[in-house]
Order: C-alpha cells, then structure tokens, then sequence
C-alpha cells in the first residue's frame, strides 16, 4: 500500500511539473486553503469575503477542500475543489496566488510565477517550529519535522503578522527572509465591525441559541503527546460539566470548540441543551461574538478574543507538564496572561460567579495585554493586505 501511494505521489508531482510548462497562468485565479481543506474559516475567509466584496467577479476564487468536507462549501455557495484531484492540481498550477493558513502538501512545488501568502492562525504562546526543543507529534521526529517546516516556509512569499511581538518570533521560528506583512489578522476584522447587540442577537437565532442565556465558550488546544494517529489527538475534558451544569445552568450555556485536529465526538445530550457542542462549526469568529466569557487553556483564542475586552479564564490543570515537557512558552504565562489560572471545575465555577458581580480582578492586566498584542486589530487588516499582495 506504502509502495502505490509513493508511485501515485510522484506521478502526480511529475503531471503537476509537465502541465506547468504547458499550461498558460491564469492571472485573475487565486486558490485558498483552511486548515489543510477542513474549513471555510479564518484568514483565508476574511481575505475572500474581503476580495469579493471589494472586486466583485474581477478575480477567479477558489477553494482547496479536503473531500470529507464539502458540504460546508456548498451550503455557503463557494467554488471549491476536491483536494488531490486531477482538476485541483492542475488548477494550482495554473493560479496566480495561494492563500493558506497551515501548510500545503509539502510534495507540491510551488510553479515559479505563482505568489504564495501564508497567513498563519493564530499569535504564538507556544513554541513553534525551528524554536520547538523537542517534537512530540506522532509519524515525525524533531529533525524531521523541521526539515519538513523550512521546505514548507521556502515556499511563502508572504506571512501575515498580528503585532511585532510575532513577527519577531515568524522570522526565526520559520526561518522567514520574504515579505512580512505586519497588519493584524483579517478574521478579527468581524470582531471590530460586527461587535453589535443586532449581529450577536442574529447569530444567537440563527444558531438556536437562547438570547437570554450567557455564554462561556470553551476552546482548548490539542497535547502534542495523546494521539491516536498521526493528524488525531485525544481529548479528555477535564471539566466536571455536571457540576457545572448544577451551579450555572440558570444563566450560563457552555459552548464546547475542540481544536481540529482533535478526533473526539463529545456527546452532550445528556446535559439538556446547557452544553453544545460547536467544533464544526464553520468559522470560530462567530462563536466570540456572541461569548461573554472564554475559557481556554494555552490556545492562541485568547489573543483575538482580547479584542472584545471581554474576561478570560485559564483551564491550566496541566501548566507545568505542559510548559515544561511539551512546548514551553514565548513569555511568563504565568505573570502575563490576562485572567486568572484556574486548576479545577470548582475555581472556575468561583470566577463566572465573580465576574457576574462585577469583581473581575484582571481587567488592568486585560487592558495593558491588548496594548501590546492587540494594537493593529482595527478593522482593516484584510483591505491592508490585499493592497499589498495584489
């Protein structure tokens, strides 16, 4: 099976060379990519939306969806291709850009007059890439997986970055020379312009969501080290949601957003609607809107949820084995996270009450945070980046 499979990847290399010698660039055709094809989400969006609102039809706009996947695709009435067909690789040598916020498949050069700008997905806590000690992830070893990062990173001729404190980290952790385009993220400009009492009302409808109830929204990232396979991870919810269910199902539901490359099927019926399950939801920027409180754990979320200036709480029951065995940290989390570092359902539970009486103690750290990673998120970074890409 090993055998076919590299046959079938280096035939497919040798067509995807071949056809671009033959076949003209097509200069208005730009293909996008989120989350290996899993999404219709993030920067990616952003810059689509972005693009189609402010060319109409004058570019050529489609997506790279992994087939598993389609029917988000089709329900939004956006022009995709099935990734690995014969009509999508052609179609990739063809275009003009590439727009992703992971990583292409990295046994596809990029055609020398096609531009490549990765947008990455989120601001780093975590140790990335060239920066990382030690990896941890199945099917890969750390040598390996740099190696493979930096063929991968070669390819960029653009990296979008949130705020200076990343691109600092981008240019070494990726080892990245090209052009840094230092502009915000385009998918928080939804959390600018749509920050309103109509649009959350709107989205609480459309989602089934009682207007009456408070949000917490869970998001937790992924442990490198429990997996089941390569690309699916374990979750083990920590979280005593019964408890929880108890002592806050009055005011409160709980939205549950696992990361995606989490494999888990959480199964909620039997808390009576008070938890929901919302990990394939499209697109993560919707479920901020309508939150009042995040809690999370090491994942990224909280950089572009500090932009609503709404409390955070830290789900850390791990902190230590986490930050010292798994991926380590850019900064002392510690002292510089933006709400407080909770280790148990109960202490959670104490803090929602907390800040329901308006007694929050992190709002001063909350708002020196925002200064320092927060400061280009005005509600233009899509219209910066275009401009300067196209």
């Amino acid at each position: 099976m090993k055998n076919i499979k590299a046959i079938l990847l280096k035939i497919y290399k040798i067509i995807f060379i071949l056809a671009g010698k033959v076949l003209p660039k097509n200069e208005k055709l730009i293909v996008l990519e989120s989350f290996l094809g899993k999404q219709f989400s993030d920067n990616p969006r952003a810059l689509y939306e972005y693009m189609k609102n402010r060319y109409g039809n004058e570019y050529e706009l489609v997506w790279s969806v992994d087939r598993r996947y389609v029917d988000v695709f089709e329900e939004n009435n956006v022009r995709y291709l099935k990734r690995f067909s014969l009509k999508w690789l052609l179609t990739l040598n063809r275009a003009k850009l590439w727009i992703s916020n992971s990583r292409m498949p990295l046994w596809i050069p990029k055609p020398r007059k096609t531009k490549y700008l990765q947008t990455w997905h989120g601001t780093p806590l975590k140790r990335l890439a060239l920066d990382m000690d030690a990896v941890l992830m199945p099917g890969t070893d750390t040598e390996s997986y740099k190696k493979n990062f930096t063929t991968e990173s070669s390819k960029w001729d653009y990296l979008i970055s949130p705020n200076p404190y990343s691109t600092e980290i981008f240019r070494r952790a990726f080892n990245f020379n090209k052009t840094m385009l230092e502009t915000g993220y385009p998918r928080n400009d939804i959390l600018v312009n749509s920050n309103n009492e109509e649009y959350i009302n709107k989205l609480k409808i459309d989602m089934g969501i009682r207007r009456d109830k408070k949000i917490i929204l869970y998001a937790p990232t992924w442990r490198d080290n429990e997996y089941y396979q390569r690309g699916k991870y374990k979750l083990d919810i920590k979280l005593d949601l019964e408890r929880m269910r108890e002592s806050l199902s009055d005011d409160y539901v709980i939205l549950l957003r696992m990361h995606y490359l989490i494999a888990e099927n959480i199964d909620t019926s039997k808390y009576d609607g008070f938890v929901i399950d919302m990990s394939k939801y499209e697109d993560i920027r919707d479920l901020y809107l309508i939150s009042d409180i995040l809690l999370t754990d090491y994942s990224s979320v909280f950089f572009d949820y500090a932009i609503l200036n709404r409390p955070v709480l830290f789900f850390t029951y791990d902190l230590e084995s986490y930050r010292d065995n798994l991926r380590g940290f850019y900064f002392d989390f510690e002292k510089e996270a933006p709400g407080p570092l909770l280790y148990d359902t109960a202490e959670i539970i104490e803090q929602v009450h907390l800040i329901e009486n308006g007694e929050f103690e992190f709002s001063e750290r909350l708002a020196e945070f925002r200064k320092v990673y927060c400061s280009l998120e005005d509600g233009a970074a899509s219209k910066r980046v275009m401009n300067r890409v196209l």
